[in-house]
């Protein structure tokens, strides 16, 4: 994991009803948020530098293993070029789908993404070591923790967050709930340009 170097920077979020209010703005606590979301049963969003494996069954010709380019597209035979930045491997898979119905008769698609770049994860507040690092997509917040080194002496053990831009998010959990891995808090996924903070 490498340090990229400290970032600050202030995020207004607004979630749903199952938010609750303090000094720091609005959150949902972990234990409110749905299953898929909690647990990170959602698919992998494809990213910039990502490599996406197209096969078309019986159509090697249309077939193709393309890099994600900075601008978020890949070109695919037939189709031409394709938002793939964003999407699930499924939806873009679906994409593919219906649009190439104009060439081939109930064409089935795989989409699988290789060589998965690393992401930037930011860690702000009570943490030994603040600043930004590249892991893994999906690491465990637990992780996250101990590569900021832990929280100082002076951090709020009621009061982390995982604050997501996209969609629009900011989680709190517990210290005690992180450590012990209760209702998997510690597994909690992190996305691409997610923000730790720890008050």
């Amino acid at each position: 994991m490498r340090l990229l170097g400290r970032t600050v920077f202030t995020v207004a979020l607004c979630v749903s009803s199952v938010t609750g209010c303090s000094a720091s703005g609005q959150y949902v606590w972990f234990t409110n948020l749905p299953r898929e979301v909690a647990n990170g049963t959602s698919d992998y969003l494809i990213n910039v530098g990502d490599t996406v494996d197209v096969r078309v069954l019986g159509h090697e010709d249309v077939s193709v293993k393309e890099k994600v380019r900075v601008d978020g597209r890949i070109a695919v035979p037939l189709v031409g070029e394709v938002e793939a930045r964003g999407k699930r491997p499924s939806a873009l898979r679906a994409e593919l789908e219906g649009r190439l119905k104009d060439f081939i008769v109930s064409p089935s698609i795989t989409v699988n993404v290789m060589d998965v770049q690393l992401m930037t994860i930011i860690l702000l507040g009570e943490v030994t070591h603040p600043g930004a690092f590249q892991v893994d997509p999906n690491v465990p917040l637990a992780h996250a923790l101990a590569l900021g080194g832990g929280l100082t002496e002076y951090a709020s053990r009621d009061s982390i967050y995982v604050v997501r831009q996209q969609p629009h998010l900011r989680v709190r959990f517990t210290y005690q709930a992180v450590m012990r891995n209760e209702g998997r808090a510690g597994e909690f996924p992190l996305h691409p340009g997610d923000t730790v903070e720890v008050e």
